[in-house]
């Protein structure tokens, strides 16, 4: 009785879920052809197992499609009815088809900009709220983008996983590698439908279009100047960080706060040699070659060497007899502007340096130091 009740049972199951075999079926082929799918180099693929691991909660840029190297049909079951396009797994074949789709129901409410995933809007909004939640441990640099930050700190580890199949080269992010080997192809598949003019990648045929629309995305915060591309608006902010004493600009504060020990007292640089104390590393650096007799950079032309680099390149332009710099009341005519400078104070009689000793006034920087020794007796 027990085991007609068993057999009777086990019936009614098959019967009540005929898809699971077919169902075991798919999972099957679905696992083995993940497992034999390895489009990358091992170290890429790992990596990117780890920042999937470590990042996938956190950062929803990293739902992106990864670039992959071009796979076998029957490891890429699943095909974009619209172009073709096959892909290994049903969450980047649905993403992709999303593209074509053309719906984008998540609005930017600060732009007005659509996309057609939400973690894209959640990226896109920190280009308004200037959110940087990803900090590297190492320089403390901030980051929009988990991703972003995975890449950088590659400058500090060195690391240049991305290798060009052609030439070798080596890269440390994607979007390098990318934009490397599109020269080696030289296809330029994406045309302006305006003026004709073709480009290897879509981003440059989209900066190229504004200048045909006009449009002007990036603002700046301060003056509320607009820029076509983001190079010309980062360029543009340094005018308002210059720094207040002189008036220089810099790309960061690291080297703006370097800058501003020029003009204070503090000297924390000091030659073991003869004592000397400087602001700056580099110049303590320049210094210890007068006593070591080092003069590393060689004239090209005539073979004449030179302890730093600004006395190289002064010398070069002797060779180059190149004289761009004109004097707008003499007409003389100089190879460096720095010169142009000094001749026109004969002009206007300027004498910015002065002796806080005896209170003489000099034209040049080096007049004040010979100056300076009738005071102090040094030879």
């Amino acid at each position: 009785l027990i085991k007609e009740e068993q057999e009777e049972l086990r019936t009614s199951l098959d019967q009540e879920d005929p898809e699971l075999p077919q169902m075991k079926e798919e999972q099957e082929e679905l696992c083995t052809s993940l497992d034999q799918e390895d489009p990358e180099p091992p170290q890429m693929k790992e990596e990117q197992e780890e920042l999937c691991t470590s990042l996938d909660q956190e950062d929803p840029d990293l739902y992106q499609e990864d670039p992959e190297p071009p796979q076998m049909n029957e490891e890429q079951p699943y095909v974009c009815d619209t172009c073709g396009k096959r892909f290994s797994d049903t969450s980047k074949h649905k993403r992709h088809n999303a593209i074509h789709i053309e719906e984008k129901p998540y609005s930017c409410g600060t732009c007005g900009k659509s996309f057609c995933r939400q973690d894209k809007l959640v990226l896109h909004m920190r280009t308004h709220t200037g959110e940087k939640p990803y900090s590297c441990k190492t320089c403390r640099k901030s980051f929009s983008k988990g991703s972003s930050l995975k890449v950088h700190m590659r400058t500090h580890t060195g690391e240049k996983p991305y290798v060009c199949n052609t030439c070798g080269k080596r890269f440390s992010d994607p979007s390098a590698y990318k934009r490397h080997t599109a020269i080696h192809k030289e296809e330029k598949p994406y045309s302006c439908g305006i003026c004709g003019k073709s480009f290897c990648r879509q981003d440059n045929l989209v900066l190229h279009m504004r200048i045909h629309t006009g449009e002007k995305p990036y603002v700046c915060d301060t003056c509320g100047k607009r820029f076509s591309n983001t190079s010309k608006h980062k360029r543009h902010t340094l005018i308002h960080k210059r720094e207040t004493v002189c008036g220089k600009a810099f790309k960061n504060k690291y080297y703006m706060k370097k800058h501003y020990i020029s003009h204070t007292d503090e000297k924390p640089f000091s030659c073991k040699t003869c004592g000397k104390n400087f602001s700056q590393g580099g110049d303590l650096k320049v210094h210890t070659r007068t006593h070591t007799g080092e003069k590393p950079y060689v004239c090209n032309t005539c073979g004449k060497r030179f302890s730093n680099t600004s006395k190289h390149k002064r010398h070069t332009a002797i060779h180059k007899e190149e004289k761009p710099y004109s004097c707008g009341t003499c007409g003389k005519s100089f190879c460096r502007q720095d010169n142009l400078g000094l001749h026109m104070r004969t002009h206007t009689g300027e004498k910015p340096y002065s002796c806080k000793t005896c209170g003489k006034s000099f034209s040049k920087g080096s007049s004040l130091k010979a100056h300076m020794r009738t005071h102090t007796g040094e030879k």
